[in-house]
């Protein structure tokens, strides 16, 4: 039961710490790396990575959920156009509650293979398709007028499968190499404290 109770804990401390993270980064703008498309490239998302690879599908959501939250506060405080279409939970909750649990769903299918290149493809795949979520969202409760006033002849999903590829990928593979470090150095930490355990009882 105590054991139990303290695994509980961890959970709750570590959805707090890196959620607390995740806003931090967004609050100093340093999770948001301005970049040649005019959109910021966000790593914003990455301890929701982390926290649901290192402690399960719950703590992710949990980060996830922080992180969108704080999301919605923000586009509500900001006077920058596209920010404002960020003021529909659907739109920056939603997709930060989900991608976690995605995440977490694809590394456990792939860790029975090898652990690291599981954390790799997750992390990944997992940026991908919380990119593909936010601009699927922003389609189904903006529509057509989320670019209005742009180049003309564009379509709507030429300029969203430009912003897919040109922050969309950049995110993923930050996404891959940060995730990877960190939990690499986590599973690492552990592997030798086992160890260390182990030869004090022989």
């Amino acid at each position: 039961m105590k054991k139990k109770s303290g695994t509980y804990v961890k959970k709750l401390v570590v959805t707090g710490a890196l959620g607390a993270l995740a806003v931090f980064l967004g609050i100093t703008r340093l999770g948001l790396i301005p970049w040649v498309s005019g959109i910021s490239i966000t790593i914003l998302h990455i301890p929701a990575i982390i926290g649901a690879i290192l402690e399960g599908p719950f703590v992710g959501v949990g980060i996830g959920g922080i992180f969108g939250i704080f999301s919605l506060y923000q586009a509500n405080q900001s006077p920058v156009a596209f920010d404002a279409l960020f003021r529909n939970p659907l739109v920056s909750v939603l997709p930060r509650i989900l991608f976690p649990l995605l995440t977490w769903g694809i590394y456990f299918l792939f860790k029975k293979w090898k652990k690291l290149p599981a954390v790799v493809i997750a992390s990944v795949v997992g940026t991908l398709l919380h990119t593909a979520m936010v601009l699927g969202m922003l389609i189904l409760t903006n529509g057509s007028g989320i670019f209005t006033g742009g180049v003309e002849g564009i379509t709507i999903w030429a300029a969203l499968g430009a912003i897919f590829v040109a922050n969309g990928i950049p995110e993923a593979i930050a996404a891959g190499i940060f995730s990877t470090l960190v939990v690499a150095a986590q599973l690492g930490f552990t592997s030798s404290k086992r160890k260390s355990k182990l030869s004090a009882e022989e």
